[in-house]
Parts: structure tokens; C-alpha cells; sequence
């Protein structure tokens, strides 16, 4: 059995080339379905795909790993010599090591942030209910997750960390004089919006609005924080009220163009609006970020500040390393183990049709009046020849190396307390 990955991130690929290979939950079943049958004997598959990556974890009896990248480069509507520039492929324990690594937040953007795991956790969900979860997998990212608990508890790899949500209040910190003061636009009520609203609310902002195009979602996520709600369709006449806005919805299309925007400036009269878009693909046009006095950061764009404090947390990564490195040694010695099943099984069900044939020919000879002694004795020899007839014919082909070579095996396997005693007795 193998495992491999493909996957892109963001540290391989820019943010525009991400979002052509975003999907969002509703998507995976189908996604999923399409990839495997896309793939010879249709591999066990998940699709793990967030705003800072995209990643296809496959396992089946031999690595496609070519094969899993044109059927993405075709998903996403790029060349597979694009894509092949900008992704990353593994198998084997290489890839076992990298799903433990972003399990436990080591290939984050945010050093050590809690969400990848949880994101992780939905994407095997989602291939469980696809039918497209198997043993080896499933195997892969139980191990996955347990290292990832490990890590957390036993490193300080998520200490001091800054989310991309405390990032976004530091830079709207850096741009207002006082946060208090602000209105703030929140598009999406999903749970990056959730976090982002969480640490906007500790600065205890003049105004906070959700705009959703589910109301009832966005009123129960407003009425944690005393936020009011908005139709998402009243966003373009009601843009210029903000002083920050910050989005993040599943949207395939950006949903505040340029246009909006410039009417937004106008109409706020030189005063800076701030604007935060945390969505892969993108919720606001690139273009309007060259507009004056507008503030555009996308989740590239806060990947400096999110660094801060990642050199202080070396030696927790170098302690994270070495649980992780334990978890993959202990992944690759259960597949090995496993590829060995096949081929127990059939010699277990191989082993169970001689013996029922001869204890088939026992029964006739009892029945025909012949000894116990003569009918225990043929069988035995019966059984006997059987099992070594395979071996004894090997012994007999090919060249001299093979046969010396089979010889070695089978006295490993059939002479193995014998060939103990003769090096005890030579040992005397």
C-alpha cells in the first residue's frame, strides 16, 4: 500500500493561483468522487483545502502522484506544468510527515494556530461521508491528530502565536488612532469572521454590523456581540458608512468590486477605510487597492505580521519535530506491517484447502474399515507433502544463486530451531 500527497500553499503559491483550487465544504463529495474515478482502482482520497492551502492525500496499491496532478491542474483550469511549479509532491513517509507537521501546526502560516486541526478534521469528515476514507487513511489521520494533541500539550509551540485575526486588529491599530471610534463592517458569518469579530470586540468599536446572505446565521452570530445585521445585497449603498471591513465568505467571485468601493471613497471624503479580506478565492477586487486612501491586506499580505515571535519558538519546533518524527516511524511500520495481509490471507486460505481435503480423504478411509494408526499416518503425510511441494520444486530451479538464496529462506523458515542447535554445538 502507498500514500502520497499533492498540495499547494502559502509559501509555494500566490493567493490568486490558490484560489482556483479552493473548495468549499459542499463541493468535496462531488470533487472527491470526480478524482477518484479519475484514478486507476479509484484510491482512497481526501481533500484537505483552506485559505492558505490545498491538499490531496491519496493511498492505493501504487503512487499516482502524476496522475493526481493533472486532474487537479485540470480542475483548476491551469496546465499541469503551472501547477507542477507551484505544488509539492510526497509518498511514503514524506507524506505521512508532512499531514503530521500541518496537523500540528508547523506549516501554518500562523506557527502553531489551533485551526488547521480542526479544518483537517472536517476534511476527513467530509471524504468519510464520501465513501472515500479507507483504513490507510483513516490510520494516517487519527495518527495525525493524536501527535498534534501531543504536541500542544507537551510543546509551547502555540505560545504568543498571533492569529490572523489578531494580526488584522494590529494593523487596523496602526492605521486608527483609537479602535473605539471605528465602525466595523464584517462580511460572512463563518468562523474566520468569527474569530475576526471576537478580537475586534475586545476594542469595544462604536459600531460592528454582519452582512451575510443567510440573515438568521448572521443574526446569531451578531447577537454574541451586540452587532447589528445587514442583507449582504445593501453592501454597495452602505460601504462608505465603515471604517473597516473585513471579509470572509465562500463566495467563487469577488462580492465588492471596484466600482463600489470608489463610490464608497467619495462619499467618505478622503477618510481611510480599512479593509481586511481573508477569503481564497478573493471577496474584494485586487484593483481597489490601488484606490487612495483605502487599506487593502489580503492573508498574504499579513503574513509578516504574523510571523512575529516565530524565532523565540525554535526550540518548541525542534521538540514538535521529534514527536512527529516518532509518529511517522510508528505510521511506516503499521503499513509495512499491512502490506503483508494479502498474502497471509491467501496462504491462511490456501492452508485451510488442504487440510479440509485431507481430512476429507481421512474420513473416507475410516469409512472403508482402515486403522486409525495407517488413516492418521496418511494424513499427516498428506498435509506434509502438500506444504513442502512448493519449496522443494523452488529448491530445484534456476540458477545457482536463486537456489542458494532459497535455500537461506527456507531454512530460515523450516529449520529455524535446528540451525539454532548447530550454532549452539559449533559455539562448544
Amino acid at each position: 500500500m502507498s500514500v502520497w500527497a499533492l498540495g499547494l500553499n502559502h509559501n509555494t503559491a500566490p493567493l490568486d493561483l490558490r484560489g482556483r483550487f479552493a473548495f468549499s465544504v459542499d463541493q468535496l463529495a462531488p470533487t472527491l468522487k470526480g478524482l477518484r474515478q479519475s484514478l486507476a482502482r479509484q484510491p482512497e482520497a481526501t481533500i484537505l483545502s483552506t485559505c492558505n492551502r490545498t491538499e490531496i492525500y491519496c493511498a492505493g496499491d501504487r503512487p499516482a502522484l502524476e496522475q493526481t496532478l493533472e486532474w487537479l491542474a485540470h480542475n483548476g483550469g491551469v496546465s499541469p506544468g503551472l501547477l507542477r511549479a507551484h505544488a509539492y509532491t510526497l509518498q511514503g513517509d514524506q507524506a505521512a510527515r508532512h499531514a503530521f507537521r500541518v496537523a500540528s501546526g508547523l506549516d501554518s502560516m500562523v506557527l502553531g494556530e489551533p485551526q488547521i486541526l480542526g479544518q483537517m478534521k472536517d476534511a476527513v469528515r467530509a471524504a468519510e461521508g464520501a465513501g472515500a476514507m479507507g483504513s490507510t487513511l483513516h490510520q494516517l489521520f487519527q495518527r495525525s491528530f493524536a501527535v498534534a494533541k501531543e504536541v500542544r500539550s507537551t510543546t509551547e509551540i502555540g505560545a504568543h502565536s498571533i492569529s490572523m485575526a489578531a494580526a488584522s486588529v494590529r494593523l487596523a491599530g496602526q492605521l486608527f488612532e483609537d479602535l473605539a471610534q471605528i465602525k466595523i463592517l464584517f462580511v460572512g458569518a463563518g468562523e474566520m469572521i468569527e474569530l475576526a469579530a471576537t478580537h475586534f470586540a475586545a476594542k469595544n468599536p462604536k459600531l460592528m454590523v454582519i452582512a451575510n446572505r443567510t440573515m438568521e446565521r448572521g443574526e446569531k452570530l451578531a447577537s454574541r456581540f451586540g452587532a447589528q445585521v445587514m442583507p449582504l445585497a445593501d453592501l454597495p449603498t452602505r460601504l462608505h458608512e465603515f471604517d473597516a471591513v473585513i471579509s470572509c465568505t465562500a463566495s467563487t467571485l469577488p462580492i465588492i468590486g471596484l466600482g463600489a468601493v470608489e463610490r464608497a471613497v467619495k462619499l467618505r471624503k478622503r477618510r481611510p477605510i480599512f479593509m481586511i479580506d481573508l477569503a481564497v478565492p478573493r471577496d474584494i477586487e485586487p484593483e481597489v487597492k490601488a484606490l487612495p486612501d483605502v487599506y487593502l491586506y489580503t492573508v498574504d499580505d499579513l503574513a509578516q505580521v504574523v510571523q512575529t515571535g516565530k524565532d523565540s519558538r525554535r526550540a518548541a519546533v525542534a521538540e514538535a519535530e521529534i514527536i512527529i518524527d516518532a509518529g511517522v516511524q510508528n505510521f511506516m511500520h503499521w503499513l509495512e506491517k499491512r502490506g503483508t495481509v494479502p498474502l497471509i490471507q491467501q496462504l491462511t486460505a490456501q492452508t485451510d484447502v488442504w487440510r479440509a481435503t485431507e481430512i476429507g480423504r481421512a474420513k473416507k478411509l475410516l469409512a472403508k474399515g482402515e486403522s486409525i494408526d495407517a488413516v492418521l499416518e496418511s494424513l499427516s503425510r498428506g498435509l506434509t507433502q502438500k506444504m513442502l511441494h512448493g519449496t522443494l520444486a523452488e529448491l530445484h530451479t534456476g540458477d545457482t544463486a536463486r537456489r542458494e538464496a532459497t535455500a537461506q529462506t527456507v531454512s530460515k523458515l523450516f529449520l529455524r530451531g535446528q540451525a539454532r542447535a548447530l550454532s549452539d554445538d559449533a559455539e562448544h
